[in-house]
Parts: structure tokens; C-alpha cells; sequence
């Protein structure tokens, strides 16, 4: 009977750390989990090296829509990172919900969700793409009037567990999908 009860006991305690961590990986200013992708919302974003605008500003971001992964955050600002791993702090004001990639190198967007579909295009290396919805190893994107399925293991912005390690061989080329033409800089 004794084992029975430190057995409850064990139990209820374990469940409760459970239950505070799970609330601790949420329990964020803004409700949302960390981390997380979200995208600039303008066109021209400074990021800081601290969480307010008096701290100097490390980078400036040229690119709308580019993605950045929250990886921590107070009630106004972010600390979050871009697809060359600078990390720096940004207001929440400028970042969006909205998720986009961005892609590491030369990307197939396919018609559908299977290598043996036609092509639509092929994106550049560094094209950020509007990130529509990943399932099964595929992600649905857009960019520049073109949309299609592609592969996650070639995309910045997109988590692991949406990755898939098919491989895509492709050797035709369909309309191609350019850079923009403003890179982050370093502010000196």
C-alpha cells in the first residue's frame, strides 16, 4: 500500500513539472511560442544589439518579407535571427505573422507535391518565397507569380520536423526566379 501511495505521489509531482514546463515554453509576452518564424513587415529594418532604440543599430535589413526566427522576446521587442545567423534585436512592430523562406540554393517549385510533377520554376539561391503550408515532407510556396511545391531541405525558415530527406534530382530548367536586388548590410 505504501508503494502504491509514494507511487501516486511520484506521479503527481512528475506531472506537475511537466505542466510548468510546457507553461514556461509558452508563457512568453506574446502568448506565442518561442522560437518561431515570422517575416519583416518594411522594407528598411534596423536591428539592434539591444531590446530598445537608444542601443546601436548592428544591421540594417533591406528586404521586406525576409524571414526571421524568434528567439526570445520582452513585451516590445524580439530577439531574432536571420537565414546568415546574425542575431539582433528588432521592435515587434515591424515583424509579421506572415511566414516566408528563404532559399539556400537553387529551389524547384513543382506542380504538385512529387518529384515526378512538372516544374514551374526554379528560384535562385536567396529568393524569399511566401510560405503557404508544409505537409508531408513538401512545402506550398509563392513568389513573383509563381507558386508550387518544393522541397523544405533548401529552404531557411521552415523547421526540422517539416524537413524531408528525399532527394530531388532535376536537371531541367524552367523560368527562374531572380534575388532581389537589396542585400543586408552591415551598418558601419
Amino acid at each position: 500500500m505504501r508503494s502504491l501511495i509514494a507511487l501516486i505521489l511520484c506521479l503527481t509531482f512528475a506531472g506537475s513539472a511537466f505542466a510548468t514546463q510546457d507553461s514556461e515554453h509558452t508563457a512568453t509576452p506574446s502568448g506565442q511560442a518561442v522560437p518561431r518564424f515570422v517575416s519583416l513587415k518594411v522594407d528598411v529594418a534596423n536591428g539592434r544589439s539591444g531590446p530598445s532604440s537608444q542601443h546601436p543599430i548592428a544591421w540594417r535589413y533591406l528586404r521586406a518579407g525576409l524571414p526571421m526566427e524568434v528567439i526570445a522576446e520582452t513585451p516590445d521587442w524580439r530577439r531574432v535571427r536571420d537565414p546568415e545567423g546574425e542575431v539582433t534585436w528588432m521592435h515587434r512592430s515591424i515583424l509579421s505573422g506572415r511566414r516566408s523562406v528563404y532559399t539556400l540554393e537553387e529551389t524547384t517549385l513543382h506542380a504538385r507535391d512529387s518529384d515526378s510533377s512538372p516544374i514551374e520554376a526554379v528560384a535562385e539561391a536567396g529568393v524569399i518565397l511566401s510560405l503557404e503550408r508544409c505537409r508531408t515532407g513538401w512545402c506550398r510556396v509563392e513568389g513573383q507569380g509563381f507558386r508550387g511545391w518544393v522541397r523544405p531541405h533548401t529552404l531557411w525558415g521552415v523547421y526540422p520536423q517539416e524537413l524531408d530527406t528525399g532527394n530531388d534530382d532535376e536537371t531541367d530548367r524552367n523560368p527562374a526566379l531572380s534575388t532581389s536586388v537589396a542585400h543586408d548590410t552591415a551598418l558601419p
